[in-house]
């Protein structure tokens, strides 16, 4: 038989691209959850929210392809500066031009792609580390942060929002631009910035990972307990001959869904007020369902604490074990049942090697 030629190998997505391509879609959708927020508040449209994203990814993938922390960074950078610019805008400058509101967003945005672009030889090494996290260079950062902070101060402290349209309009681009300068001059440390909050990141998703087990039981028996007291007061409900439950405008018969929302509510000790027992049955029953939430608080705090000091025992261990990697063997006296010279663990107490240390010496 005449052997088949094997096809090309399959190609593989390098490491790299799949990060970036997590970044862009993080960035992306997180970008778009800002601007679905911020659309209708008259401050920024969300397509300029969505086109800066955009072509900040683009510029930055273009620069430094191995980036993958910094593109994390960026993107939560990037969310939190658009909810600020919203926030301080229709504060101070809610009469200003539509315009100037698109060109005021877009002005940071781009002074810090064109010095990232600039200085991306410089500052090439910054964003494609993967060196852990370090808090040696904070102070250096707040220099930046207070300038801005004190730009955003100015603009709240300042009435402009008592001045005619055109003012305001040209105190948001005079703002704009000093926040715009700042960033331009301070580009190395928002880099290293926006590295570390990715750092930051990755070591809180490592640690939440080892807390997994406490976790999944904690939310598995929250669950079941807000199911099974939904369901105590829906079953309640349904026996009384008349309603146990009231809102505020006055009693009424209680559907399951509702006695979801009740049960949340009451499990965790939010009382909104929009249901509440008119019962004494169902008032015990909320009382107890308070207690066994308060109980369950203790629980989760307890699984993982236990689970913390678990692995910190598990990795000392294995950092004193020898070299190949086996425990070390016991000795011939614990073998056969019988303590060893230093006491029933057959170990010389540390007090016990410190006092013939000293003798010897």
């Amino acid at each position: 038989m005449t052997p088949v030629p094997a096809g090309p190998p399959p190609r593989r997505v390098s490491p790299s691209l799949r990060g970036w391509l997590r970044s862009v879609g993080f960035t992306l959708a997180l970008s778009l959850l800002v601007a679905a927020g911020v659309a209708g508040g008259g401050q920024v449209s969300p397509g300029v929210v969505l086109g800066a994203a955009g072509l900040g990814l683009g510029v930055l993938y273009s620069l430094f392809p191995h980036g993958m922390h910094f593109a994390f960074g960026t993107a939560n950078g990037f969310a939190v500066y658009a909810c600020l610019y919203v926030f301080m805008g229709r504060a101070g400058f809610p009469d200003a031009a539509p315009w100037a509101k698109a060109v005021g967003f877009l002005l940071p945005v781009a002074a810090f792609l064109a010095a990232v672009w600039a200085r991306r030889s410089a500052l090439r090494a910054l964003a494609e580390a993967r060196r852990p996290f370090d808090t040696a260079h904070l102070p250096r950062m707040m220099r930046f942060l207070l300038a801005l902070a004190a730009i955003g101060v100015v603009s709240m402290v300042v009435p402009e929002g008592r001045m005619p349209g055109p003012a305001q309009t040209v105190s948001l681009l005079a703002a704009m631009t000093a926040v715009a300068v700042v960033v331009a001059a301070s580009v190395r440390d928002v880099v290293r910035l926006l590295v570390d909050v990715a750092l930051i990141f990755e070591t809180m998703g490592r640690r939440l990972g080892r807390l997994a087990v406490p976790i999944t039981a904690f939310v598995t028996v929250y669950a079941l307990l807000v199911i099974t007291f939904a369901s105590f007061y829906r079953i309640a409900d349904g026996l009384s001959a008349a309603p146990v439950f009231a809102s505020p405008a006055g009693p009424f018969r209680l559907d399951f869904a509702d006695a979801l929302h009740f049960s949340v509510a009451t499990l965790s000790t939010v009382g909104y007020g929009d249901i509440r027992p008119v019962g004494d049955g169902v008032r015990v029953l909320a009382s107890l369902q308070v207690l066994l939430g308060q109980l369950l608080l203790l629980f989760g705090f307890a699984e993982i604490m236990r689970s913390t000091r678990m692995r910190a025992w598990e990795h000392g261990g294995e950092a004193e074990r020898p070299s190949g990697g086996a425990p070390p063997r016991p000795s011939r006296g614990n073998q056969l049942g019988k303590p060893a010279e230093g006491g029933e663990s057959g170990a010389v107490p540390a007090g016990r090697r410190r006092a013939s240390a000293g003798e010897g010496a």
